[in-house]
């Protein structure tokens, strides 16, 4: 597996396809370690659930989309996903939605 670049995040994500409306927060102790949940309305066919948690983990992380890729986990619950040059604040932003908490 690469070593992401320096100016880049990595976000553990536990993603839910399915879900009667898709939502942000909690966490989810997987493969990765500590993962925010990810619960989207879309199915997980033809990539459609990790297209719709890449789109919503940017909009609570308040990023733009094209800044957020996926790493690793295409097929599974638990990806990886890449934040390209995140700002100071996006680590606490990220506490806050997993953890409850900014520290």
């Amino acid at each position: 597996m690469p070593v992401p670049p320096q100016d880049a995040l990595t976000v553990a994500v536990r993603v839910k396809p399915g879900a009667s409306r898709n939502t942000v927060g909690g966490r989810f102790d997987g493969p990765h370690g500590p993962a925010l949940m990810i619960a989207v309305h879309a199915p997980a066919v033809d990539g459609r659930a990790t297209e719709a948690a890449r789109r919503a983990l940017a909009d609570a992380l308040g990023v733009r989309a094209a800044t957020v890729s996926l790493r690793t986990g295409a097929t599974s619950r638990d990806k990886l996903f890449l934040v390209d040059r995140p700002g100071p604040e996006l680590t606490d932003v990220l506490h806050r939605l997993r953890d409850g908490s900014a520290g």
